[in-house]
């Protein structure tokens, strides 16, 4: 058995102090709480994709740059011409590149909050210092005190989900150009949520030598594979490739999103499919008695109820649905709920079983 003085000297205080990112077992529950894509593809594409993977060499490592999938990517991002791309094992893995690829004692990470939780969790693994700046009021970018935190800290990194998670709303764009100009480090904009967001920074690579955008394929119904996209300037690229581990990406998910992609327009009617819900779903919140509804340009909805929060998520487990709960983070998210936009049914469901829980 490992002595705790052994862990005491051996892991950083830091570690130690951190919680690991919890993933509920769902269990037979209505699973509404990871922004997932609820829906499979029809039967005659997984036959096709099940035939192609049979060619799949399982005894080769992987083509450690993707190409084949890079260049498939780049024409279904819309990369500009002209920049480069990498990939990542998820937008995780890519945040942590480049948060290694700059990490130095002193420096720093700074991001708005409340937003994605790995940014300030990555920041510590890398040994960074991490600054949070608050959102206005209408979790909306407070560009003044984003710019005198800039100004502060000179950070090495910005980092701007856009949209935000999880609070699902488009920051102004002409705030985020004010901060890309600010910054004396890189400024990664994370547009994990572009399929439903109908805005985007990838068309500005080249105008700023410190942007990046990343993307991820999970929110388009590929959750399970695990790719994330950078794209940016050569120049950046380059370095951070010498950080990113061989084949990282693997067989599987090389053939599986290349089939997937020469595949969109399925994703793309399932995408516009969940955008449409997602605005019925977000006029019935709006409806109910003592919830409010944060406009989202995301696959969620964030919304706050006038009561006890925990309870409500507890009542709404106990009737079949999971949901996330993001009242314990507190601050500007006490009372706060996030539900994931489902299936018809399933949204139906949650709202049945939320109507009651407030009841």
């Amino acid at each position: 058995m490992i002595m705790p003085d052994k862990i005491t000297q051996w892991i950083r205080p830091e570690i130690r102090a951190l919680a690991a990112y919890h993933v509920p077992d769902p269990g037979d529950l209505i699973k509404l709480d990871a922004m997932e894509n609820p829906y499979t593809w029809p039967e005659a594409m997984v036959e096709e994709w099940l035939e192609r993977l049979r060619g799949a060499a399982l005894n080769r490592y992987p083509d450690p740059a993707a190409r084949a999938l890079s260049a498939r990517l780049r024409e279904a991002m819309g990369v500009p011409g002209g920049q480069a791309v990498m990939l990542g094992n998820g937008s995780d893995e890519l945040i942590q590149i480049v948060s290694q690829a700059v990490a130095a004692p002193g420096r720093t990470i700074l991001a708005p909050e409340p937003s994605f939780v790995m940014y300030r969790m990555i920041a510590t693994f890398c040994g960074m210092d991490y600054v949070g700046v608050p959102l206005a009021d209408d979790f909306g970018l407070d560009r003044e005190a984003m710019l005198a935190a800039i100004n502060e800290h000179r950070p090495a990194v910005v980092f701007l989900a856009y949209p935000n998670n999880p609070t699902g709303n488009l920051f102004d764009a002409d705030d985020v150009r004010a901060i890309i100009e600010a910054a004396p480090g890189l400024v990664v904009v994370d547009e994990a949520y572009h399929a439903f967001a109908e805005a985007s920074f990838m068309p500005r690579l080249g105008e700023y030598d410190n942007l990046l955008v990343m993307r991820t394929v999970s929110k388009m119904g590929l959750a399970g594979l695990r790719l994330g996209l950078l794209a940016g300037p050569e120049a950046w690229l380059g370095e951070f490739d010498k950080v990113r581990l061989p084949y990282n990406i693997n067989v599987l998910t090389q053939v599986s999103a290349d089939f997937a992609l020469e595949h969109r327009e399925v994703l793309e009617a399932q995408t516009r499919r969940i955008t449409a819900d997602r605005e019925t779903l977000w006029q019935a919140l709006d409806a109910l008695p003592g919830v409010t509804p944060y406009p989202s340009r995301a696959n969620f909805i964030l919304f706050r109820v006038h009561g006890d929060a925990g309870a409500v998520f507890a009542a709404l487990k106990a009737d079949g649905v999971l949901i996330k709960n993001l009242d314990p983070a507190g601050g500007p998210l006490a009372g706060c709920l996030r539900v994931t936009v489902g299936r018809p049914e399933e949204n139906g469901a949650f709202l049945q079983a939320l109507q009651s829980a407030i009841a």
